[in-house]
């Protein structure tokens, strides 16, 4: 093994920040103007998605900390984006929900994205889009 470092055109790390950036840089407009956050964009769509559910799961599937999203989730309160509710088993925990309001907003701007990321497929082909969500998916379910 070397002790170079790589260059940044080479890093990992760097790579996926910057391809990070070229994908969001067009849907923070549509975001802004549809007055939420990205990651507030992406605990709507899980809910959207998935229906109402605990915390600890919308906090894995949206990619968030706990602690991130227990401030993301009064902020959409506030919105009247979600619902909370007591879980039907256990008083102590809270189900969470899409209000109509925040389906409202994912169906105002969800062609947007979808544009966008047809667009992006088109830009690198299909198969190499294809092999890249499969080889991101991959570094995603190693064993560390």
């Amino acid at each position: 093994m070397t002790n170079d470092v790589p260059l940044t055109s080479r890093s990992l790390p760097i790579a996926l920040l910057r391809a990070r950036e070229r994908v969001m840089g067009p849907i923070r407009k549509m975001l802004a103007d549809a007055g939420v956050t990205e990651q507030q964009w992406r605990v709507l769509r899980v809910l959207n998605e998935e229906g109402p559910q605990e915390p600890t799961h919308i906090a894995e599937r949206a990619c968030l900390l706990l602690p991130s999203l227990t401030r993301i989730l009064q902020k959409l309160e506030a919105k009247d984006l979600i619902v909370r509710r007591v879980h039907p088993g256990d008083r102590r925990r809270q189900i969470i929900d899409i209000s109509d309001k925040g389906n409202q907003i994912i169906k105002d701007n969800i062609q947007v994205t979808i544009q966008l990321a047809e667009d992006l497929r088109t830009k690198m082909g299909p198969e190499r889009h294809e092999a890249l969500l499969d080889l991101l998916n991959e570094l995603r379910d190693l064993e560390t």
